[in-house]
């Protein structure tokens, strides 16, 4: 469905970025009409995003006076996305100023707004600019966390812009909920694992299993659409991050284990989609196992690794929301409410995996049992959806919240 988007542009060594993402909007059948900043138009000339959105472009509210642009860009827009946001444009929303055609527009605007932060980890950090992302949150603004990575001259750190096409697929899910649809878990702090992980044979071997990621990853982008401050845990996946996600790589179920106990401490709730090994090698071969000469092959003893879940269920709080995961080859609803009820969850997504089923793929059939006794059969759709589903789930179970 086509929407009007404006894409505001902030003066930082970022901007050249947002090309990518304007040619994501336009290839997608969007209209946009771009706003930059008179600092922006240093980095990126306003012939470049005339030619890429056929659509004029300024930064002042003079020109074009009798459409009233500073008035009628925002209450016409389906959605709003600045990429770059500088500290100061942040400061400037959070503070209702406006001296621009962009500002304005920010003031105007009656739909969803996105606004994707680059700058300095030190300019990020500070007092002003975490009250001022407070402050725009609360209302209701979807502000991404930055990713972490080179900035500019030599500097590493949190404060570089999120991949363009990710800034895109958290557009896209705020326009798929629908330009009214609220930011319902602003405020709220979530957990997501994802992957699979692999418990170590050899330094050339392992035990694991064929999880791809992509229903975690799923989960985590439509979080953040949704307004939540996202801790993905990631194990052994080959996806792009997701924006606006605090991330973290782990390997072994055991580093699974370490970090989501510790980031589930003060989550309102954990997504447990990982697929973690059950079992692991007894013992760790520090130099590769080789074949025998009679062909015989060398028996690996397993032991059974520790369940997350189910600890997870034990040591979550009463307003805490626990939702896992149940990959089952047979009885997959039955399996589905015994596993429920043994690890303590109030939710359990259930889905039958196999050959050609699920792995790998961008879509997936699911049930979703409640604690309380509900049941949602979903057929067949997108993981995003399936993803946004579950969160109408979460959401209404969140304490506050109807």
């Amino acid at each position: 469905m086509s929407a009007g988007i404006v894409l505001g542009v902030g003066g930082g060594i970022a901007a050249y970025k947002a090309c990518e993402l304007l040619r994501l909007f336009t290839e997608s059948g969007h209209r946009v009409r771009v706003v930059p900043t008179a600092s922006a138009l240093r980095f990126v000339g306003a012939p470049t995003w005339a030619a890429l959105s056929g659509q004029p472009v300024a930064d002042d509210v003079w020109s074009d006076v009798h459409e009233v642009p500073h008035v009628r860009l925002g209450q016409q827009a389906d959605l709003v996305v600045v990429a770059p946001t500088t500290a100061d444009l942040l400061a400037k929303a959070a503070h209702g100023l406006a001296d621009d055609l962009l500002t304005n527009t920010l003031l105007t605007a009656r739909c969803p707004v996105v606004l994707a932060p680059a700058m300095h980890t030190e300019m990020w950090e500070h007092p002003a600019t975490v009250a001022n992302v407070a402050t725009l949150r609360a209302r209701g603004v979807r502000v991404i966390e930055p990713a972490v990575g080179r900035l500019t001259g030599v500097d590493t750190g949190k404060g570089r812009l999120p991949d363009p096409a990710e800034i895109f697929a958290v557009a896209r899910r705020v326009l798929t909920r629908g330009g009214h649809a609220p930011a319902d878990l602003a405020g709220r702090r979530v957990v997501v694992t994802a992957g699979g992980t692999r418990e170590p044979l050899d330094p050339v071997r392992f035990l694991g299993n064929r999880s791809s990621g992509k229903q975690g990853y799923a989960f985590a982008r439509a979080a953040v659409a949704r307004g939540a401050r996202v801790t993905l845990i990631s194990a052994n996946v080959s996806l792009a991050d997701p924006a606006g996600v605090d991330l973290i790589r782990v390997g072994t179920t055991a580093e699974l284990r370490e970090a989501t106990l510790k980031a589930a401490v003060e989550a309102d709730a954990v997504v447990m989609a990982a697929a973690p090994a059950d079992f692991r090698p007894a013992t760790y071969a520090p130099g590769k196992i080789k074949k025998s000469d009679d062909g015989v092959a060398p028996a690996i003893e397993l032991v059974t690794n520790p369940d997350i879940a189910a600890e997870l269920g034990q040591r979550k709080r009463a307003e805490q929301l626990l939702v896992v995961f149940a990959a089952e080859t047979g009885e997959a609803e039955a399996n589905g409410r015994a596993k429920l009820a043994r690890k303590r969850a109030d939710l359990i997504v259930v889905n039958e995996v196999g050959q050609d089923k699920v792995f790998g793929a961008d879509t997936n059939t699911v049930t979703v049992i409640g604690a309380d006794g509900s049941v949602s059969r979903l057929p067949e759709q997108a993981k995003e959806d399936v993803a946004d589903t579950v969160w109408d789930l979460v959401v209404a179970r969140l304490p506050g919240r109807s």
